[in-house]
């Protein structure tokens, strides 16, 4: 079994990438007057999408969360920015002419803040590669922003589509994605398209699992996947939450294994930067990457 870490040179090298392709090269100024200034976003996967697209004087605001270099990968960008916690006293007195939400969550805040007449954009978190185009157009829109909107689809069209392993079959190597609470991801989610377009058999879709499902651990074992793909560790969580890593089941599974692999920030938010944790998988499992299908080869 390979233990690998988290690729933090490569991910950087992808990360600054994105971000100088990403400048502003029309000024505040060329912005259409009735273009947001005072953005406000209260959830993590706003937060950089709008770093990635506002001009940095659109945003008001970020959920604290976003300072998280745990939790966020544009966290630097982030730290330029006021934090929020989400809470409706608080960005009421901001004043934002434009609210970013998650869907599932501050849903009571969303309600407050829409009562008292400010405009409030949530969204779905993304499952797929798709939704992450759709978000970037819908943002760019939001922002008046299309030109720089055009040019991140772009840049993450060829990204995706270089990074992308096409020739899957029924050798392609079998991935087990496994979190805390014995859950897993099947079907619709964009860790499995994550780990499908990475050239791996994820076990949770291939059982006909949809969504975030527990996956007991005699299924995982029995399964015998050639890649484990575990959560980094949240230190805020329940200890009993993890007990699962430490069975002696889970131990023989990984030392059966060609790869035991961390997840990092990126895969928690759909965004450009996403394309990178396929490269990284890609990489992390290279060795049970059949010869015939030439690996990891770019």
């Amino acid at each position: 079994m390979d233990l690998v870490k988290n690729n933090a040179g490569g991910k950087a090298a992808w990360v600054t990438a994105l971000v100088l392709a990403c400048l502003p090269a029309d000024t505040a100024a060329a912005r259409p007057e009735n273009a947001p200034r005072r953005v406000v976003s209260m959830n993590l996967c706003t937060d950089q999408l709008a770093l990635i697209l506002a001009d940095p004087d659109q945003i008001r605001s970020v959920s604290y969360v976003a300072h998280d270099a745990a939790a966020s990968v544009l966290w630097q960008r982030a730290r330029r920015h006021a934090p929020n916690h989400g809470l409706a006293e608080e960005v009421f007195l901001m004043q934002p002419d434009l609210i970013l939400a998650g869907a599932f969550t501050r849903r009571a805040t969303n309600d407050i803040l829409r009562r008292l007449g400010f405009r409030v954009e949530t969204f779905y978190p993304a499952q797929s590669f798709d939704d992450i185009r759709r978000h970037i157009a819908r943002l760019g829109e939001l922002l008046h922003q299309p030109a720089r909107s055009r040019r991140v689809l772009a840049r993450f069209d060829d990204e995706l589509r270089r990074a992308t392993v096409s020739n899957r079959h029924a050798s392609t190597p079998k991935a087990a994605l496994y979190y805390a609470n014995n859950y897993t991801s099947g079907s619709g989610t964009l860790a499995a398209d994550i780990v499908a377009r990475a050239g791996l058999r994820n076990i949770g879709t291939a059982l006909g699992l949809d969504g975030m499902v527990k996956l007991p651990l005699e299924l995982l074992v029995i399964e015998a996947p050639d890649v484990i793909i575990a959560e980094q560790r949240d230190s805020s969580a329940a200890a009993l939450a993890y007990e699962a890593f430490s069975h002696p089941a889970l131990t023989i599974a990984a030392e059966k294994a060609r790869a035991f692999v961390r997840t990092d920030n990126s895969w928690a938010c759909g965004a450009p930067f996403t394309v990178g944790a396929i490269e990284r998988l890609k990489a992390a499992a290279g060795t049970a990457m059949p010869k015939a299908q030439g690996g990891t080869s770019q």
